[in-house]
């Protein structure tokens, strides 16, 4: 229920936020409705992307609970868990 409602309110201050600055810049409010609610779609897609690029250049490494098939955790790597 938190995580429903703190996205909510993410996403209500973005509209609000995209909606303002919209109007700042172009001085007309129904060039700011659109811009604020095309903006956070095309944000939305472009996450997507942003999500596979990072998981293709930069994968997460293995731990021992994430990943059962990984190759056992070196002694320093084990040291470091334990910090």
């Amino acid at each position: 229920m938190r995580a429903a409602a703190k996205t909510s309110t993410y996403a209500t201050m973005h509209f609000v936020i995209a909606a303002i600055v919209a109007y700042a810049i172009t001085g007309d409010w129904r060039a700011a409705l659109a811009i604020s609610l095309i903006e956070p779609a095309v944000q939305t897609v472009a996450y997507v992307f942003h999500e596979r690029a990072w998981a293709r250049f930069w994968p997460p490494r293995a731990t021992a609970t994430s990943a059962p098939n990984a190759p056992p955790l070196s002694d320093s790597e084990i040291a470091a868990l334990k910090r």
